[in-house]
């Protein structure tokens, strides 16, 4: 008896949850909008009602779609992305694959412009071509690497003033005890010799 109550309860809640506005979005109707509030790609909902018909996700701060993401919005009609940082890199690459996919009526294309790289900025994202995306990502690596190399640069100099400030601080450890020993030896052959002087002067 508990079991099937239970199996019940999950299925409602599972329709409650896919039937649900998402957070920091305003639904009306079949119409999901979440145009204007700052989302990033991280911070995106991470479902949508199942019979969404139109999506805004308009004037946010979006640089990539993550792999899927509009997959199950089976009954999409409607989509707006235009006035987002897009970086055409390798990220890209699913959001291209869907915007062609798409019929030409929906005009989900219109003002989906490359923010960055600087080589690609303002071009459609629809319309660039796989080997163009690939040397974006190229250059992106590139650009790793040669802070990596700075990094490790900046690394092995400081190392090396290190060693240096090691070494001369060794060079004057070993000069002071150098004099601190003849110091010592000196002031133990003058007591010595003071001590025979006085030897001699009470046997006198």
């Amino acid at each position: 008896m508990k079991r099937p109550l239970l199996l019940c309860l999950l299925f409602l809640l599972r329709g409650y949850r896919s039937s649900a506005c998402p957070n920091r979005c305003v639904c009306q109707g079949s119409q999901v909008n979440c145009s204007s509030r700052t989302l990033t790609s991280s911070s995106l909902p991470t479902s949508f009602p199942a019979g969404t018909t139109e999506l805004l996700l308009h004037k946010n701060l979006l640089t990539i779609l993550p792999n899927g993401f509009l997959d199950h919005l089976a009954s999409l009609r409607f989509v707006s992305l235009h006035g987002n940082p897009w970086v055409c890199d390798c990220g890209v690459l699913y959001l291209r694959a869907w915007l062609m996919r798409q019929p030409a009526s929906l005009k989900a294309h219109l003002g989906v412009n490359c923010s960055s790289p600087p080589s690609l900025r303002g071009r459609l994202v629809v319309y660039l071509t796989e080997q163009e995306i690939l040397d974006s990502c190229h250059y992106w690596y590139c650009d790793l690497a040669l802070t990596s190399q700075v990094c490790l640069f900046a690394f092995v100099v400081v190392q090396a003033a290190l060693l240096g400030a090691l070494l001369v601080f060794l060079r004057r450890f070993e000069k002071l005890s150098k004099e601190a020993r003849t110091t010592a030896e000196d002031s133990l052959v003058a007591g010595e010799g003071l001590g025979e002087h006085e030897y001699i002067d009470s046997r006198i």
